[in-house]
C-alpha cells in the first residue's frame, strides 16, 4: 500500500473579487516538493490534481500589493507586474504603469462583457 505525503490542506482561499473558492495546501513563496522553485510573491498554493507528480502545482492567487484583497490570478481579477495588483487598483493607478500593461488593461475592460449588476433585475421585476 503506498503512503500518502500530501501536504495537509491549510485552509479554504477565496477570491474577494470573483468568490472563487478552493481549498489550498500552502501558502508563501517555496510550495512544498519543489526544490528548484521560488514564487515572486507570497502565494496560495494546491498540489495539481490533474497529475500524480508530487512537485506539480497550482498558483490559486495572492493578495493585492495595494489593499490586500485576496485575489485569484484570473485575468479579470489581477494582473501581476512586478508585485500582485487587483484589477480595481490597477485600474485607480493606471497612469503608474508601463505603456504594454496600460494598454493590456484598458483592452481587458473593452472585451469585459457589460454585465448587470447584481440586484437589476430584481429592481425590474418589481415596477
Amino acid at each position: 500500500m503506498e503512503s500518502s505525503k500530501e501536504p495537509p490542506l491549510q485552509g479554504t482561499f477565496e477570491c474577494e473579487l470573483c468568490g472563487l473558492r478552493v481549498p489550498y495546501s500552502y501558502y508563501g513563496q517555496k510550495p512544498p516538493n519543489t526544490y528548484s522553485v521560488t514564487l515572486l510573491e507570497d502565494s496560495y498554493v494546491m498540489r495539481d490534481p490533474f497529475t500524480p507528480e508530487k512537485d506539480k502545482f497550482l498558483i490559486l492567487g495572492s493578495e493585492c500589493s495595494l489593499c490586500s484583497k485576496r485575489v485569484c490570478v484570473g485575468t479579470d481579477c489581477s494582473l501581476f507586474y512586478a508585485k500582485r495588483f487587483c484589477l480595481p487598483c490597477a485600474n485607480l493607478h493606471l497612469e503608474e504603469f508601463p505603456l504594454e500593461i496600460k494598454q493590456d488593461l484598458e483592452k481587458r475592460i473593452r472585451s469585459k462583457p457589460q454585465s448587470s449588476r447584481k440586484g437589476d433585475s430584481k429592481d425590474r421585476k418589481k415596477k
